[in-house]
């Protein structure tokens, strides 16, 4: 079974959730916010804390319009908007990765441009690649050649694309990759989640652990999630924030500590009744129900001895402790030894 060491965990296809809590910026530019955010991520229960690091003047051009909900985000462009959140740089990732580190929780981001690739590597424990660099040929080859494990997000992407990006990967060298299944909508209607195509990934890439990055927003029950997990995603990325009620950038559709820890609580619970193997075998516990729920071949009247069974003459009942209604027709037809009353559980010492 495919296994991918990320972080402190090694995830497999039988894993619990890889769980990314994306504080992004969040933090707004403020340190003591980040590391709060991170402190409230190591609360909730999430295995990693992961920033999103760029640089306006690198990521977007001047002329590149907004495609998210600008009634929740107002821009006049997203190199604007981008600018309002680049202020950190590597001093402060590295704090905040040594933040991380005293908390015990695994620190990320996701790097938009080759600089913050090469400062943030040393850092993080893995790289995320983002959905709209999918197609980013560069820095695609850039990540892969740091040699290790690669989470690809894979929103608003074609088989083809993804195909492409994997094989990118793979030659620049990149053994241990992880495919996200995203919608790039912010946020995401319920309807767009689509979250059959966690199984379309698990077939078209049967070697390759698959997870998913929500932008839906969070339900009371953090159900979409917990069904994602159910659905066979290993790894799975939401926004987070500490105040789901702030105006602007990714806090509407991020999930908050509370959400994290419910969701956390479902997995728990699911953990459980999912149960340590998918064979279907009886369970020690269900030992008595085997033995008294199950049916015995009773005589339904009175028979004496040297009686031919007919099948007018059994019946089946509760517990099992005669002849299976299995061997219902080897019964049929046999003498009986000895006189039966009615009720009395066949036993095969009865037939001659």
């Amino acid at each position: 079974m495919t296994e991918v060491i990320l972080g402190h965990r090694r995830v497999r296809a039988d894993s619990r959730p890889y769980v990314i809590a994306e504080i992004g910026v969040n933090h707004e530019g403020s340190m003591d916010t980040a590391k709060r955010l991170i402190d409230l991520c190591k609360e909730g229960g999430a295995d990693a804390a992961k920033f999103q690091t760029y640089k306006a003047s690198r990521i977007a051009s001047k002329h590149s319009p907004a495609y998210w909900d600008t009634s929740k985000e107002p821009t006049e462009s997203q190199h604007k908007l981008f600018q309002k959140y680049d202020m950190f740089g590597p001093d402060e990732y590295t704090a905040l990765a040594g933040h991380c580190r005293d908390v015990e929780i695994d620190f990320l981001s996701t790097p938009f441009d080759a600089d913050a690739a090469e400062f943030l590597d040393p850092l993080v424990p893995f790289h995320k690649i983002a959905s709209a660099d999918l197609t980013n040929v560069p820095l695609l080859r850039q990540l892969a050649g740091k040699r290790k494990p690669v989470v690809l997000s894979t929103g608003a992407s074609t088989l083809a694309e993804i195909d492409m990006a994997v094989t990118t990967l793979e030659d620049a060298g990149c053994q241990d990759l992880v495919l996200l299944h995203c919608v790039l909508n912010y946020p995401c209607p319920n309807e767009n989640a689509h979250l059959e195509m966690i199984h379309g990934l698990r077939r078209a890439y049967p070697d390759v652990l698959i997870g998913y990055s929500d932008h839906t927003l969070p339900d009371e029950r953090m159900l979409i999630l917990s069904a994602a997990w159910l659905k066979g995603a290993v790894v799975l990325e939401k926004h987070f924030t500490h105040d789901k009620t702030l105006p602007g950038n990714d806090h509407y559709h991020a999930m908050d500590v509370d959400d994290l820890k419910r969701f956390i609580a479902n997995i728990d619970l699911l953990s459980v009744v999912n149960g340590p193997s998918s064979t279907k075998k009886p369970l020690a516990s269900e030992a008595p129900a085997r033995e008294h729920a199950r049916r015995s071949i009773v005589i339904d009247r009175a028979l004496k001895a040297g009686d031919v069974i007919d099948e007018a003459d059994i019946t089946y009942k509760r517990p099992a402790h005669g002849i299976s209604p299995v061997h219902w027709d080897e019964v049929i037809g046999r003498k009986v030894r000895m006189d039966l009353e009615e009720d009395h559980i066949l036993q095969w010492s009865d037939l001659a």
